[in-house]
This record gives structure tokens, sequence and C-alpha cells, in this order.
């Protein structure tokens, strides 16, 4: 995702936009938007060195005011007291156009929508309707797919604004790949790289913000964001006041459908990434995205070499749960409570000790398939059911069907002996060799879970 503060002030083909002849009254560096009962906001002279130079205005060759010089002042002051659980629960029910207006009456050119080349565009589409002026950013990490780039061009000409956009520190980067190299997270998870590319610059651009408007979907990922509210205090980064509670954090889509979203898109004919027609769902940078199969979750095409732990990047860090919650997304500890899944006669549970007796085993009297598990990752829940089924299938055939849950202290001996990459993992024994052989597809259904079976029995 690229951070950049895109100061735009999108106009409905209704509106009036002040011709290239009408000067608008100044005060220093600052330019006042001329709007019919509307109360100018005084800013302190230590809150104007605060905030950076904005476009504000669609680009026009004739600009009066060097654009690098243009602010638009924010027109209401906003009470960083202001109970905002309780504004969560008056518009849970409320449409995204109407979250979208609130946020943007309510923080003025404090606000700014998060924009990161994927279906959030539906964010920018909102913020047109209101006919209030916006502010678009992205985060370019320098590994974003070439059709990314292409489309907030495409995106940028469409609406009439420019997104800033925010880049990682050079040095940073630099020592980072000549340390590590330039695909170090295949081996030791993304967080790190992440940290560098947008973390840290997403940090920087929010210091000059009040609150910003992310596209998050509850239904994006089951296990970190299916409990996210439509507006929240920032769990995670500080805003331009700084301090805990000096951010706030608007999700206008969050009970929004991921097919509602791309109805509305289709419907207003609102330019989408040609990444999304080769099977892209959730987009991010090239090395770590990919596309999904029909009936996967969109995203297990980001860093599908991890566990449901790691599917954020730390820009949404706060939807990741403490590890002692029953809930935890982790590697399994504190988890305890979590319901067992794959409960079937067909299915045996097997021990550590077990597992590693059959590992051991060159010539065992029948083959075995088992799935490396962990009962609170939502993948694991989502194929319980055809695991079972083909349990089912297969009794009486010769081939056995287990399961070991390879979290906690089990997932690093998982890793080492047992292949295992993300959950769930599924692993077949052969009846005469030692080496497990791992299933290789993203396809859990009965169907492609047999075909694989009756290649290797």
């Amino acid at each position: 995702m690229a951070l950049a503060f895109t100061s735009s002030i999108a106009v409905p083909s209704s509106t009036n936009f002040p011709s290239s002849e009408t000067k608008l009254p100044q005060i220093g560096s600052i330019k006042i938007l001329e709007r019919p009962n509307r109360a100018a906001f005084n800013l302190s002279s230590q809150r104007k060195r605060l905030l950076k130079p904005v476009n504000a205005e669609p680009p026009r060759k004739d600009s009066l005011v060097p654009l690098a010089a243009t602010i638009v002042a924010s027109e209401v002051a906003v009470s960083v007291e202001e109970d905002f659980e309780r504004l969560a629960i008056d518009l849970d029910n409320a449409s995204p156009l109407e979250i979208m207006d609130r946020a943007l009456e309510k923080f003025g050119n404090d606000i700014a929508i998060a924009f990161s080349g994927a279906e959030d565009v539906a964010l920018i589409e909102y913020a047109r309707l209101t006919g209030r002026p916006f502010r678009v950013f992205s985060l370019d990490t320098g590994r974003l797919n070439p059709e990314t780039y292409r489309f907030f061009d495409e995106v940028e000409k469409h609406y009439g604004i420019r997104i800033e956009y925010m880049f990682p520190d050079a040095v940073e980067v630099q020592g980072l790949v000549r340390s590590k190299g330039l695909f170090s997270f295949y081996e030791d998870g993304h967080q790190e790289c992440c940290r560098v590319r947008k973390v840290r610059p997403l940090r920087r651009a929010l210091k000059g913000l009040k609150a910003w408007i992310t596209g998050q979907r509850k239904d994006q990922s089951p296990g970190t964001r299916s409990e996210i509210p439509v507006v929240q205090v920032d769990p995670v980064f500080e805003g331009m006041d700084g301090g805990v509670g000096s951010l706030v954090k608007w999700n206008p889509v969050a009970n929004v459908k991921g097919n509602d979203i791309w109805n509305f898109l289709r419907t207003l004919n609102v330019p989408v990434n040609s990444l999304h027609s080769q099977g892209y769902v959730s987009i991010g940078c090239e090395p770590c995205t990919r596309a999904v199969l029909p009936g996967q979750h969109e995203r297990e095409g980001r860093w599908w070499w991890e566990d449901a732990k790691a599917k954020e990047c730390g820009l949404h860090k706060g939807n990741l749960k403490e590890e002692g919650d029953a809930q935890v997304n982790g590697s399994g500890e504190g988890a305890a409570s979590v319901a067992d899944i794959f409960n079937s006669q067909n299915v045996v549970n097997l021990s550590r000790n077990g597992i590693e007796n059959l590992a051991k085993l060159e010539n065992r009297k029948e083959p075995w398939l088992v799935v490396l598990y962990a009962p609170w990752c939502p993948y694991c829940q989502a194929m319980e059911e055809s695991y079972v089924d083909l349990a089912e299938k297969l009794e009486g055939s010769g081939v056995k069907v287990g399961k070991f849950r390879a979290d906690g202290e089990h997932k690093e001996f998982a890793k080492r002996e047992l292949q295992l990459g993300s959950f769930p993992t599924i692993i077949f024994f052969p009846k005469h060799s030692s080496r497990p052989i791992k299933y290789p597809s993203e396809k859990r259904e009965v169907d492609s879970l047999m075909a694989f079976v009756n290649a290797l029995r």
C-alpha cells in the first residue's frame, strides 16, 4: 500500500468550481475554503508548522496559488474526548456513504483516505459522492505490481486528484537488502520487510492527521477483522496531537460484503485494478501477493507461506488479539479453550509420539493421510467438512486418515520434520517410503484431495 496524502477536492459535475479568475481569501499560506454557514477553524501558529502542504484542488495550469503551499483549513474543531465507541454503535447500521460523510464533515482536512490500489477505490467514490473535499494517500513500498502503478495514474485522472505517496527510508531499505537479501521474508516472515517498507512510512504520515479512513471489512479476514467497528480510536498509531487516543480510524465499509463492494463499483462504473481480472482479490506487494482460486478466501493470496496470524502486515496490527485470548490468532499458545476440529471416528487423533513414530517407519502396513492443523485457524475450520467426508469415503480402503495439532509447542517440530508451511498443511505417508509427501494444491474439496490420494497410494 502506498501512503500518500492526496488532498483532493472531489467536485461533482453539478458543483460550480471557482474559475481561474476567482481569487480565494488567504491568511498567510492558509487558504480558507469559502462555504456558506461554516465557521473557519482558527489554527495556532504551532499547528500551522505541524501541517504539511497538500494539494487541495484538482490540478489546473493557471493556479493562483502554488499547489505546494495550498492548505485547506479544517472547518470543524473535533474534541479528542468524544466517545467514539458510542458513535460506532450509533453508526453501525448506517450506509458507507453516511459514515463517509460524517467522517469528512467532522475532521475536514485533518482526515485522509488510505488507498492501496485494490477495491478500496470504493472509498474514493463514496467520498466523491458526498460532495465534500477529501484527501487520499498511499504507501509506495517500491515492490508493487506494474498494474497497480498504472491504476494509481488512472484513478488520479478519473477523479481529478493528486495522490501523494509516502516512501520507505532509503537507508533502512538498503540495510535490509544488503544484510538479508531481496526475499528474506520467505524464510523468516514478512513482518520485518513490512515494518521498513510500510509501517514506518505510515507512522510518519499519520502524524500529520487526526483521523484516517480505511477499506477494512469484517469478511476480509475471519481471523483478524471480524470485529472491527465502523469508527474507533486507533489502537496502534498516533495522530497530529500525539499520544494515545490522538488518532481516529474510520472503516466505512466494515459491515459491507465483498460482493456488495463489487456490485457498487460496477454500478458506478468505477475504474479498478486490472489484476482483479487475473484472479487477484486482495492486492499488496508483488512478491507477497498471488491470485486465489475459486472458492478460496481472498486473504489466502497474501503471505500464503505463513499461518493465519501473519495475515496482517502491521498497518492494522490492532486487529490481532493478545496471546492469552481464547480466540488467539497465532501459534496456539493460550488457545486451549478453542474447540477441537476434525472430530470423526474415521479420523485418528495422532499424538506427538504417534506422528514421530509414523514418520520413522520405512515400511508401513498402510499409507496415511494426515492434516497438520490448529483449531483456531479459520482456514482449517473451513476445510473441516471436506476432510471428514474424505475420511468417510476412505473407510475400508486401506488408507488411514489422521490429524495432528501442530501449533504451540509442536509447531517448530512440524515445520522442521513435517514440511509445515501454513495451516492447514496436508501430508501423505506412502506405504513404502519414510519421506512424507506434501499436498501441493490450495484446492481442499473432497474430489481434489481424493485425486491426490489415488495418485500416490
